[in-house]
């Protein structure tokens, strides 16, 4: 049985709060919350406190808070030789402090509070300085059922930079397309099969390869004609640019 505090209260702690107390090899002993308020929907499942001086020990501390707040919150932690992980995509694993055992516990996944998450289709990406602390990640993943990998910060960095390009700026050019629709009185739910079709291509074949549209065939009348539709300047600039680029990378 491994023992858990969760440190924070944001969107990815409740979630893995959820997936954690599910296992039947996990406890969750305590929650901590600086807002205890926020957590006390939770208190018939879990003790949960708001001071750190009143934290239990267990064989791992999740830090599930903000990017800024992880040096500054893992140096406040009244204790030193236990093992405290962060959730981030980007802070270093140096970052905290060095009087605890340091790693990294980091779901690769686009967290809402509206939408539900099956943890084990979340890939999990692991780090830790100690080899023996690193075990513990793992078998916290096989708990939960997670596919995990083992990933320095560097490459976390490199995933969460590149997480950026195929969720958070292909969801602004889905607002962009659902503003589009709007503007002509056109349901968006009409792209919704395109929009999973296009993804479910990937479990198949690479971005590369499942490319398709007007800039890769170089089909300048068709781009001309939507450049002329396009009403708003922004949106014609981007459709330039991902033209331009869609047209290097294919080499027309």
């Amino acid at each position: 049985m491994i023992s858990v505090v969760l440190i924070g209260a944001g969107k990815v702690a409740k979630h893995l709060f959820k997936a954690l107390n599910r296992s039947l090899e996990v406890s969750v002993k305590q929650w901590y919350n600086r807002d205890i308020s926020v957590i006390n929907p939770w208190k018939s499942k879990v003790e949960i406190i708001d001071d750190l001086n009143k934290l239990q020990e267990a064989d791992l501390y999740i830090l599930c808070i903000s990017d800024d707040a992880i040096a500054k919150i893992s140096r406040k932690l009244p204790f030193k030789n236990r093992f405290v992980v962060h959730t981030s995509g980007t802070v270093n694993v140096h970052d905290l402090d060095k009087k605890n055992r340091r790693g990294v516990f980091y779901p690769l996944q686009t967290f809402s509070k509206e939408s539900e998450i099956n943890f084990e289709e979340i890939p999990l990406c692991i780090e830790a300085i100690d080899k023996n602390d690193y075990q513990l990640l793992k078998k916290l993943a096989q708990h939960l059922g997670c596919k995990y990998y083992k990933i320095s910060t560097e490459q976390r960095q490199t995933l969460h930079l590149s997480a950026v390009f195929v969720n958070n700026f292909v969801n602004q050019l889905y607002r962009i397309g659902h503003e589009i629709c709007e503007e002509k009185y056109i349901e968006f739910e009409i792209l919704k099969p395109l929009i999973m079709e296009t993804a479910s291509k990937l479990n198949d074949m690479s971005p590369y390869q499942a490319q398709t549209g007007p800039a890769l065939r170089n089909d300048k009348k068709t781009i001309t004609k939507h450049l002329k539709l396009l009403e708003n300047k922004e949106h014609k600039q981007i459709y330039q640019l991902l033209t331009k680029s869609i047209k290097k990378t294919h080499g027309r």
